[in-house]
């Protein structure tokens, strides 16, 4: 319950970081918005696209990063953070486009009952992006946060060879299915499924050639898990960085860091393809 309640302050806030502060500098960068009518989860879905200033690769060969959404976000949750468009800057020509999609309050981006969320994913978002942007189904990688890290992190093991790199920052990750938050998942099979950590312990090379991040806060009371994950990933011979920096699990942590994220990503997509 104490995870849930951080969890859900962090929420609230990104919630008002996209919605209640002023105007943004997005560096020359713009937003455009795609509406996926998915089938996999059988409603319509935003995705937020952002397109940076400077794309010198022509059509077909331009990166792209899929970036994954908490718990209670939403395909708007990052385009109102200047962090975003802040790190994007400072990369200039190597800046990846950037989608952001609509996962739902709590779909935890797997496929379950409710909705094939990893599907939606995959099949759907991906392609579109692709479709309209000219992206390179060569050079994707897949990050998120909270449980859009943990996402990110099922959907490459699911996926090993679809991603250049995977990151997850501050990732929503356990050990076992009963201290999992409410709603993650279906059943102790369902986790057992999706179980992230337990597929590191078991093979630390499990994501193949993908570069892999990890990163969570001081104060995280995510910690634990994560460092059992950073723990089983070091034992295995994977291009792996792990980060533990001061704060906790809200958006001053991922605002501080958001440079980092970016330059990880645009580092991996360069050199894969």
């Amino acid at each position: 319950m104490a995870v849930f309640a951080v969890v859900l302050g962090a929420i609230v806030y990104l919630v008002l970081a996209a919605t209640a502060f002023g105007p943004i500098d997005e560096h020359g960068a713009r937003i455009e918005h795609l509406t996926i009518d998915s089938a996999a989860v059988g409603r319509e879905l935003g995705v937020n696209v952002v397109v940076p200033a400077r794309l010198p690769e022509p059509r077909g060969e331009r990166p792209l990063l899929v970036f994954l959404h908490g718990r209670g976000g939403s395909d708007d949750t990052f385009t109102g953070n200047e962090a975003v468009f802040d790190g994007l800057a400072k990369l200039g020509g190597r800046a990846p486009i950037v989608a952001f999609p609509d996962g739902g309050e709590h779909g935890y981006w797997h496929d379950r009952p409710e909705g094939d969320w990893a599907h939606y994913v995959m099949r759907e978002v991906i392609p579109a992006v692709q479709r309209r942007f000219g992206t390179d189904p060569h050079r994707i990688a897949i990050g998120g946060i909270s449980m859009g890290g943990f996402g990110a992190y099922d959907l490459a093991l699911h996926h090993p060879r679809r991603f250049c790199a995977v990151g997850g920052h501050s990732p929503a990750l356990w050990f076992e299915a009963g201290e999992t938050a409410p709603g993650a998942f279906e059943s102790p099979g369902d986790f057992a499924r999706n179980d992230v950590v337990g597929t590191i312990q078991s093979d630390p090379d499990a994501f193949g050639s993908m570069r892999v991040w990890n990163d969570y806060g001081s104060d995280d009371p995510f910690r634990v898990y994560d460092e059992g994950f950073a723990s089983a990933m070091e034992r295995g011979d994977t291009d792996f960085t792990t980060h533990s920096w001061p704060g906790g699990h809200d958006n001053g942590y991922w605002s501080a860091h958001w440079a980092q994220y970016l330059r990880f990503y645009a580092n991996s997509l360069a050199r894969c393809g």
